[in-house]
């Protein structure tokens, strides 16, 4: 068993679930089915292409390294002939994710492959949030919640250093339900598994994930707690 870990950042990530045509909201973290048509893009597969359903085979989990805030903006789209009307779109702000997809040595090889030469331009969630920069990835032994147990804490510097106050970071980490199987929480259906990403006829099934949680360290915490009135400058 190996386990790809993709830190996932950008100025705007989305994640969509459920929404109108007037209103697109965004999950908090990663769905696994944004995560499999960013691999199937990397891959080269066409939207249709029916080896997207093997994807879903692979195992997934994410981590929410750090939270992001929502932004919502507006746009003005005309819905029929001389009638325009105001939609609404959610993004999260400066969010940081590690996500690990696990599978055979051969699988995980030919992802990361795909992911540092990708055949189709990559994103977050929607078209406009490219990454910010180059994706880091490591390939590990193990499954993905062991792995995101053990790796460190992948949160901006700015963003550790607002916490430095503590020693730790506790981290969510949402996977597939089997990945849990002594999770005391019973797990939840959430319609996250890609069937198709054809622009005329999306479909997506259920599949059912568990929460857990890890305390990371934080490696600029300081103990020192004298006040010190010029450290906000």
């Amino acid at each position: 068993m190996k386990t790809l870990t993709i830190r996932l950042t950008a100025p705007l990530q989305s994640y969509g679930n459920e929404a109108s045509f007037e209103r697109r909201t965004t999950g908090d973290y990663p769905a696994k089915s944004a995560i499999i048509g960013m691999i199937a893009a990397a891959l080269g597969y066409s939207r249709d292409d029916q080896r997207i359903k093997q994807l879903n085979e692979l195992q997934f989990a994410v981590r929410i390294d750090q939270h992001g805030i929502t932004l919502t903006d507006f746009q003005t789209v005309e819905w029929k002939k001389d009638t325009r009307k105001i939609t609404y779109r959610d993004y999260l702000q400066d969010a940081v994710f590690v996500v690990a997809v696990g599978g055979d040595e051969t699988a995980i090889e030919k992802i990361h492959f795909a992911l540092k030469h990708p055949h189709y331009a990559l994103f977050l969630g929607r078209r406009a949030n490219a990454p910010a920069g180059v994706l880091q990835m490591d390939i590990k032994d193990g499954d993905p919640i062991s792995v995101l147990k053990q790796l460190p804490w992948r949160a901006s510097d700015w963003y550790q250093k607002r916490q430095r106050r503590s020693a730790t970071f506790r981290a969510e980490i949402i996977a597939d339900a089997a990945l849990l199987p002594d999770a005391n929480k019973s797990s939840m259906e959430v319609k996250d598994e890609a069937i198709s990403f054809d622009s005329k006829a999306r479909q997506y099934g259920f599949r059912e994930v568990k929460t857990t949680a890890v305390e990371l360290t934080n490696p600029v915490f300081k103990s020192d707690t004298e006040h010190d009135a010029l450290s906000a400058l």
